[in-house]
């Protein structure tokens, strides 16, 4: 696999959809299978362990999912985060408290744990590789720093928290919350032998109940951002390791695809309403995290690029009926018009080559299957959702509103075909 950029358009495999912003070297781009990725190019040369990055495996870590070593281009290819540099975070929201600054210190400490259990070590923790997503932050750029070691991370963990905590990365003592405070400083100890270990700071952290300590002054200018240019809408990540993550992935498809259901449902009962609202829908999704022209030129040129796909089993599925009716029975005219845009609005959702709306679908309700009570509201009213589509697309009569007069010409047609197949 080729790490050179073609035309300036792809790196290797994988379709360029954003320009990095300034110097960052990082793009936002689409993988062969439809998915968001961020590309981080690197120096010629460079050579991550790419294996080990790949094995990285939390919640607050992004997912390296490819990448290409040494050469004239090497670069890493990670899951797209839609989040924003935790420094534009506490520059325009201000600093972080109580269970908001809880949750960053124990997520941050968990990532590391991640990493160094991978064998690597990040080397360049700080607000700049630190994305916020639904207020939990996500690491990026892991395992790129050369020479980089355990106990210095520990020590940018401190600096990180310490800049979430107050806008500023080296303040009095008692800037710091009281019960937050002690860990920082044992992580800040000048003596590296004397830090603890991330695992240890995981589980210290983990276990904070953060107060609010008296106010501090405005914090200091952003520092550059150097993650990809990314659109505010988050899809939040659940909390807990691989097993719990598992989990929640498995809740979220099992949601998307009753939004599927739904979806094609509608297409049978009201199916030239349904298809709009399908190739709307799914170019939607498609750009649902782009914030640009091109963005949303690119999701548009997708939809329309399985249009002639979903149109081929549109006719194919009424056709087959018909021909089927001749070994005996009859068929219900607009019911196999019908069923036939029900079968075109599955394509558009999900079909071989077209998983990318899904896929969005997924992700967004990973901010749903973190918690079990939002599982539950969402799963029930889905689920009665889903039921009342099925039900309703096996019982009522479709209506091809408001193009009455292609209702009529349909069924016209299907008839004269049927009574044809039936003289032949």
């Amino acid at each position: 696999m080729s790490g050179e950029t073609s035309h300036q358009e792809h790196i290797g495999p994988y379709r360029l959809l954003a320009r990095p912003a300034g110097a960052s070297g990082v793009h936002r781009a689409t993988g062969p299978d439809g998915r968001d990725v961020a590309i981080r190019l690197l120096p010629p040369g460079a050579a991550p362990d790419i294996a080990r990055m790949r094995a990285v495996a939390s919640p607050y870590a992004a997912d390296v999912l490819d990448g290409e070593s040494g050469g004239r281009r090497p670069y890493v290819v990670s899951r797209f985060v839609p989040g924003r540099p935790l420094a534009e975070v506490v520059a325009e929201q201000g600093p972080m408290a109580g269970d908001a600054l809880r949750r960053m210190a124990a997520g941050l400490a968990k990532a590391l744990a991640a990493v160094h259990r991978a064998g690597l070590a990040h080397g360049e923790l700080g607000p700049g590789t630190v994305l916020v997503v639904d207020g939990a932050p996500v690491v990026v750029d892991f395992g790129l720093a050369a020479g980089a070691h355990g106990p210095g991370d520990v020590h940018a963990w401190a600096a990180t928290v310490t800049f979430a905590a107050t806008g500023r990365y080296e303040v009095p003592p008692d800037a710091l919350p009281a019960d937050l405070r002690p860990l920082v400083e044992a992580a800040a100890d000048p003596d590296p032998a004397a830090r603890p270990d991330a695992e240890r700071l995981a589980e210290e952290a983990s276990r904070l109940v953060v107060r609010p300590a008296r106010p501090v002054p405005a914090p200091a200018p952003a520092v550059e951002e150097t993650a990809p240019p990314v659109a505010p809408p988050p899809a939040a990540e659940p909390a807990g390791g691989p097993e719990e993550r598992a989990v929640a992935q498995a809740w979220a498809r099992l949601l998307a695809a009753m939004v599927v259901v739904i979806g094609v449902g509608v297409a049978v009962m009201m199916p030239i309403a349904g298809l709009l609202l399908t190739l709307v829908a799914v170019t939607v999704l498609r750009a649902a995290t782009s914030d640009t022209v091109a963005g949303w030129a690119w999701a548009l040129g997708r939809t329309a690029l399985t249009v002639p796909y979903a149109a081929v089993l549109t006719a194919a599925v009424p056709l087959g009926l018909a021909a089927a009716s001749v070994i005996g029975g009859e068929i219900d005219s607009l019911g196999a018009c019908a069923l036939g845009a029900g079968a075109g609005a599955a394509v558009l959702w999900t079909a071989p080559g077209v998983s990318a709306p899904r896929r969005q679908l997924e992700r967004m309700f990973m901010a749903v299957a973190g918690s079990p009570r939002r599982i539950a509201v969402a799963g029930v009213a889905l689920g009665v959702l889903a039921l009342a589509a099925v039900v309703g697309a096996m019982s009522l009569m479709p209506s091809f509103a408001p193009m009455y007069g292609l209702q009529s010409a349909l069924e016209r047609s299907m008839d004269r075909l049927q009574n044809a197949m039936d003289r032949g």
